[in-house]
């Protein structure tokens, strides 16, 4: 339990939550947040019955959903709230004066510049954030609104005028701070494009969807009647307790610390150390699900999140940060990444992955690592997670198709690739639990760096195997059609969970 002076001073956010969380032993940070969005989820509620679009001027949406999330702004963070009003307002100056054909490079510099200085204060100057409140997060979330927005900005200049018209135009400021700030997202997330956040404020959300629905062949319309968010919201609520009891249960009782404790590191086997990894970063992963959960809550709440009907039961998608299933049964790297913070998988790709003219693995990586901040930990991770990525795919294609042939084959290498997954996800990502490079090196060494030296050597030895069948093949007659054909990932698990 933390002293009351000692949790004072490492918060600049509202105290009146100080006593519960003395009580608790929570920090404030912590209770303040639960607060926000508990409030953000009832506010939603409100915001959809009675600022219905139907009968609720758009500027009074805007206007309102700006100022509750400017609210809960200075509620968590206090005057930390105004680095996020600064990035805002400054990225807005840009995208209105800037020539379009560079205002995309002129934000990005803006915004992940104006990010990074403030991690290296929070990292470097507060020693890691201990004596400062975190308020990474929503800059971090502000930061992905205010490029993919400059993106798309800077994307429709080659559209011709009239589709250019209908695509994006310049916002006006107070939908562009509402946009940014709204209270849906401030906290959390997810990031949404702009035109989809418009439509939504003005009233269009659900019908452009069903008219695109219409249009290829699934008649949205006549279940219109049937929207409602309360059964996709009661859903993420009832995981969200679940995530909760899980925390207060499980986690607590398996510390990621302890894989890097001197006695248990000096006396552990090997393969009991491989286990504690596993289960203590399965652990670790609730409270990830829970904040991501509640927040794709708070969005269907006010009626935002649709994007189509399910083609099977009638059902509703909505947008998401994770699918849950996708994850606990993924049985590829690929696939695992593919579902985890799918918003900011999607809002990476946009911007460096499908524009990088070369080495587009590494660089989508690097810039993952500098957005999420400037722990040694973040790039540890990152960084590892590329020669597994490489291996991974090589594995899967060198291997895949002699399974295929049975379905007990078949699901015995589901088995064994599953496991594959899950300890390789815990041996990348245990870095970023640890944030420091001494327990980091700590950790890898535990472990021999068999992670690094399997995945590296796979890489290489696959990679050349590939380059000789790509140099024979490339002989045949048929070897143009063959490398014309396009490599899918096999997600199932994906598949079936829109």
């Amino acid at each position: 339990m933390v002293e009351p002076g000692e949790t004072a001073f490492k918060s600049t956010g509202a105290l009146w939550l100080l006593p519960l969380g003395e009580y608790l032993g929570f920090p404030v940070d912590q209770l303040n947040f639960m607060a926000c969005q508990l409030f953000a989820l009832a506010a939603a509620f409100w915001f959809r019955l009675y600022l219905s679009p139907s009968h609720t001027n758009p500027l009074v949406r805007h206007a309102v959903a700006t100022l509750f999330g400017i609210a809960i702004l200075i509620f968590c963070f206090g005057w930390y709230a105004s680095h996020m009003l600064t990035v805002v307002v400054g990225s807005y100056l840009i995208i209105m004066k800037a020539d379009i054909n560079n205002v995309h490079r002129y934000t990005m510099v803006w915004a992940m510049g104006y990010l990074t200085v403030c991690q290296v204060i929070r990292v470097y100057i507060f020693n890691y954030g201990v004596l400062s409140t975190d308020f990474s997060g929503p800059l971090m979330m502000v930061t992905q609104k205010i490029t993919i927005l400059a993106f798309q900005l800077h994307d429709g200049k080659s559209l011709t005028q009239v589709i250019r018209s209908l695509f994006l135009q310049r916002p006006s400021l107070i939908s562009y701070l509402s946009y940014n700030l709204n209270f849906l997202s401030v906290l959390v997330g997810p990031c949404s494009d702009y035109k989809d956040y418009i439509d939504f404020i003005e009233g269009r959300h659900i019908s452009s969807r069903l008219h695109s629905q219409t249009r290829n062949g699934h008649n949205g319309y006549k279940k219109q009647g049937e929207l409602s968010p309360m059964r996709a919201v009661c859903r993420k609520l009832l995981i969200c307790t679940g995530c909760v009891l899980f925390f207060l249960i499980v986690t607590r009782s398996l510390p990621v610390a302890y894989n890097v404790d001197p006695d248990f590191v000096a006396n552990a086997s090997f393969l009991t150390k491989l286990t504690y990894a596993f289960f203590s970063v399965q652990a670790s992963r609730p409270k990830f699900y829970f904040a991501w959960t509640l927040a794709d809550a708070v969005n269907n709440a006010a009626g935002y999140g649709f994007s189509g009907w399910m083609r099977t039961e009638g059902r509703k998608k909505t947008v998401t940060f994770i699918v849950l299933q996708c994850l606990q049964t993924a049985t590829s790297y690929k696939t695992f990444i593919d579902n985890w913070n799918i918003r900011t998988g999607i809002w990476l790709k946009m911007v460096c992955y499908d524009r990088a003219p070369r080495y587009r693995l590494p660089l989508t990586f690097v810039l993952s690592a500098l957005w999420h901040g400037l722990y040694p930990g973040y790039y540890f991770t990152f960084l590892t997670g590329i020669p597994f990525t490489i291996a991974a795919r090589a594995i899967r294609k060198s291997f895949r198709h002699y399974f295929l042939g049975s379905k007990i084959l078949k699901l015995g290498y589901d088995i064994v690739t599953w496991a594959a997954t899950q300890l390789a996800i815990c041996y990348t990502v245990m870095p970023f639990l640890l944030l420091a490079v001494e327990p980091t090196m700590i950790y890898y060494r535990s472990m021999y760096f068999h992670g690094h030296i399997l995945s590296i050597l796979a890489a290489v030895v696959l990679h050349r195997k590939h380059n000789r069948r790509g140099h024979s093949a490339s002989n045949s007659p048929s070897s143009v059609s063959s490398e014309c054909q396009p490599v899918h990932c096999n997600n199932n698990e994906a598949d079936k969970i829109k």
